[in-house]
């Protein structure tokens, strides 16, 4: 049998119960939340941040389609917001900063719940910008994830994965916390 190429039955029989499963990486905290609040986060951006409107226009162009930027900058916020999450334009560090302005600025309550449980002083879940990490021990980061996590359900999970994922060594013990939670799911 060696030498021979096997034939199409040969092949058919050997791949015969054999299961190849391959790891899909899992979602950034950002890419998990639904489309539409991601148009929604990247249009407050583009309304907000001066620059944000010709960045994204530059990303937009730079996927080629034949647009120039003059065409997209006459475009209502929602609709170039649309067009960069559709496209998937935003890039890591968009990521973070998104999910910073989610955090602090638009929905300030998960993390003032988080900080609140794990005893950590803050103003409307802003961190004095003079602390130091770690913020607080592995046992209060423990019942303040429990706490997002029963005030808050998905949207609680999400949090503690984007501090997780983004400042993890502020926060001891939060590598066990997300251990312990089930995978993320591909929303």
């Amino acid at each position: 049998m060696f030498g021979k190429t096997p034939g199409p039955a040969q092949r058919r029989q050997a791949s015969v119960g054999v299961t190849i499963l391959l790891a899909m990486p899992p979602l950034s905290p950002y890419r998990s939340l639904p489309a539409e609040r991601r148009v929604a986060l990247v249009a407050y951006e583009i309304k907000t941040q001066r620059e944000a409107r010709s960045i994204f226009i530059q990303r937009l162009v730079g996927r080629g389609g034949g647009f120039r930027p003059a065409s997209f900058q006459n475009w209502p916020a929602e609709r170039l917001a649309q067009e960069v999450v559709r496209l998937k334009v935003e890039s890591a560090q968009d990521e973070l900063g998104l999910m910073q302005t989610l955090y602090v600025d638009l929905e300030p309550a998960i993390q003032s719940t988080f900080l609140d449980a794990a005893g950590v002083k803050h103003d409307k879940g802003r961190i004095d910008e003079n602390a130091e990490p770690p913020f607080c021990s592995a046992d209060s980061v423990k019942t303040a994830a429990d706490a997002a996590i029963a005030q808050h359900g998905d949207d609680g999970v999400r949090y503690l994965r984007t501090i997780h994922r983004y400042a993890s060594e502020s926060w001891p013990g939060l590598e066990d916390v997300i251990a312990a939670l089930e995978p993320p799911s591909a929303a």
